[in-house]
């Protein structure tokens, strides 16, 4: 069955699962890539149903063989690797920032780096630079001789212009701020031990993953709810489907390489922020008000590596603008933690 044919994720366990699925090509990227995967910081927002998505895609790469998930972050929430044991991924507790802990965890030549810190750099910019810059550093020593999928953020772009079609990877990065300045230094740092150690790597230049329960479709629908002006600030986004960006991760690993390959990970389409609010309110029963007018450029990438690569994502525009929609009806639960999309000095 398509995607825009199924219904709607109802309960935080369904869309969980639905986040989880690998396709075909995640199954067969993981066959050339055997061996363990651990995935590090994978307490946040993407990082569970990453990991659950590649148990199993292991499972079903590696038939009656078995190999090791294992999922590492400091686990503010008890609940999360009670989940994740329960869908066969090993939990590790661990704090990055401590190099000796990083040194003692388990050998795998398949990693996915998932650690850092965005919002709280106005606040600790300090930290946000170890958690950015260090940690990265420690787990590039620690697993030097693995493939690396490590996660990135298109704010290491410029702004562009709206009609351009987007940055591209040949785009030369521009951060504004610290929090893309860090992040610019947390993929140097990769790229470090990819020319002097021959790490293997793929970078992900995320732009704006939404799941239900947090990403720029529930920024706009609690705002319309809540009956704020939608701020036209960042007139322009991408999106991409939360369980979409995973697959991508995980069939990036047998395409790691030295030096790394680089690749805007987002929705084909420059979407305009009105245009989303209006779908969305019509869908609600509510007209949205806005503030502000559109700037002519925006925070935007282009996906034409990531398409040609690893193919279309697979969850359409309307799909997810339906999805939203009806959680936000139905009063389901919300992670509190807003992207802040309409930033433009680069500060959080």
């Amino acid at each position: 069955m398509s995607v825009a044919a199924r219904a709607a994720p109802r309960t935080e366990e369904e869309l969980d699962e639905r986040l989880s699925e690998p396709r075909a090509a995640t199954i067969e990227a993981l066959r050339k890539a055997p061996g363990d995967i651990i995935v590090l910081g994978a307490g946040g927002k993407m990082g569970p149903t990453l990991a659950r998505m590649a148990a199993r895609a292991a499972a079903a790469a590696d038939g009656a063989s078995k190999r090791r998930v294992i999922a590492v972050s400091r686990f503010t929430a008890a609940s999360v690797p009670r989940t994740l044991e329960k869908h066969g991924v090993e939990a590790i507790p661990c704090d990055l920032l401590d190099r000796e802990a990083v040194e003692r965890l388990p050998d795998a030549p398949n990693v996915v780096f998932m650690a850092g810190q965005k919002f709280g750099t106005n606040d600790a910019p300090s930290r946000t630079w170890m958690m950015n810059v260090v940690v990265p550093a420690q787990c590039a020593h620690r697993y030097a001789e693995s493939r690396v999928v490590a996660f990135s953020t298109g704010n290491v772009y410029p702004f562009v212009p709206v009609a351009g079609g987007g940055a591209s990877e040949g785009t030369e990065p521009a951060p504004v701020g610290e929090y893309a300045a860090s992040c610019l230094g947390r993929e140097r740092v990769f790229e470090f031990y990819s020319a002097t150690r021959r790490t293997r790597v793929a970078i992900v230049r995320l732009n704006y993953a939404i799941d239900l329960r947090y990403g720029v479709l529930s920024d706009l629908v609690q705002r319309i709810m809540r009956r704020e002006p939608v701020p036209l600030t960042m007139g322009h986004v991408n999106v991409i489907w939360q369980g979409d960006a995973n697959r991508a991760a995980l069939e990036l690993l047998p395409r790691a390489t030295t030096p790394p390959l680089v690749v805007n990970v987002s929705g084909r389409d420059t979407l305009s922020v009105r245009v989303l609010a209006t779908e969305l309110g019509k869908r609600l029963g509510i007209t949205p008000r806005f503030s502000g007018i559109e700037a002519d450029d925006a925070l935007l990438s282009d996906t034409s590596r990531f398409r040609k690569t690893l193919g279309d994502p697979e969850t359409p525009l309307d799909t997810m603008l339906e999805w939203v929609a009806d959680w936000a009806r139905a009063d389901r639960p919300l992670l509190g933690k807003p992207t802040h999309f309409e930033t433009r000095d680069g500060s959080f």
